[in-house]
């Protein structure tokens, strides 16, 4: 059964988000809960079933990626959950992560490794990606010759990212993290796109956010490397110059545009692409960590 929205009355809740409920436990702990919401188009839509498979899919690469950077990760592992959280286990388990409660920076680090999507959009009108000046002659999904760092504005509920060049990053969060988000974007990406190349998935491009503790380490937040959050191709479909078949969010996107959707109204999904957009996010699942997502 989808669970669109969190109840969970004896926990103090912050905010509901896109995707995530969250719940502050104390004062240097929040829990992050998965929701079955999903959002294209920055509109929150009525249906969707893939909250579990979402947080499986970012424990996984919290997991092998925290030698690059650390992670708010406390535990995923519903048993050492406070005994506030547990009680709601019906609810909660599998789909929920207790964090370290840090300050995140209002920047979604955007890192390309193929020109795709809003990238190429841009690319055919003025030749540049967030106004970073790309070369004469790129073909639509072909590779960049290194990653292209293509910041964004984090947009709140009801409103659009934006797309901005590095530079504005500088003046909202200063130059050294700015740097550091930049850096290790790049780093997590070229990690992770080699990882997911040795299973026979392209990772076409990912959105990564960025906290920092109170003695001002950098670290991973939020999701990492899902299908909500990135373009995934399968390597062996991978042909240059046209569109991908995406094993992601475009899937839905690609459907409603298909309808004329208007960007705005949020609205029920058929059940028939809720289950093509959950099999496309099992897939992934699948094919990364080499296990049948047995918690669904």
């Amino acid at each position: 059964m989808a669970l669109l929205e969190s109840v969970c009355p004896d926990l103090d809740l912050l905010n509901r988000g896109k995707v995530r409920d969250l719940y502050r436990i104390d004062d240097e702990t929040l829990l992050f809960v998965a929701t079955d919401r999903i959002s294209a188009f920055d509109v929150i839509m009525k249906n969707a079933r893939k909250g579990k498979i979402l947080t499986q899919i970012s424990v996984f690469w919290f997991n092998l990626l925290n030698d690059i950077i650390p992670n708010h990760l406390i535990t995923s592992d519903f048993n050492k959950m406070p005994a506030s959280v547990q009680k709601y286990r019906d609810q909660l388990e599998n789909r929920c992560l207790l964090v370290k409660n840090l300050k995140v920076f209002p920047v979604e680090a955007i890192v390309r490794g193929y020109i795709t999507g809003s990238a190429w959009l841009e690319y055919q009108k003025k030749r540049s990606v967030c106004d970073i000046p790309l070369p004469d002659g790129l073909l639509e999904c072909q590779s960049f010759e290194k990653p292209l760092y293509t910041p964004s504005t984090k947009a709140e509920i009801g409103s659009h990212d934006e797309n901005i060049h590095p530079d504005k990053v500088v003046e909202m969060v200063g130059g050294k993290i700015a740097n550091d988000i930049a850096e290790t974007s790049v780093k997590l990406y070229l990690k992770a796109s080699k990882y997911a190349h040795d299973k026979g998935i392209i990772i076409a491009d990912t959105k990564l956010e960025f906290g920092a503790d109170s003695d001002g380490n950098l670290f991973l937040v939020d999701e990492v490397l899902t299908p909500d959050s990135s373009r995934f191709w399968i390597s062996s479909n991978y042909k240059v110059g046209e569109k991908q078949d995406s094993f992601d969010k475009q899937y839905l996107r690609n459907y409603l545009l298909s309808i004329g959707f208007d960007r705005k109204t949020s609205i029920q999904i058929p059940e028939n692409i809720v289950q093509q957009v959950l099999k496309r996010y099992v897939e992934i699942y699948k094919l990364l960590t080499g296990c049948d997502p047995s918690f669904i």
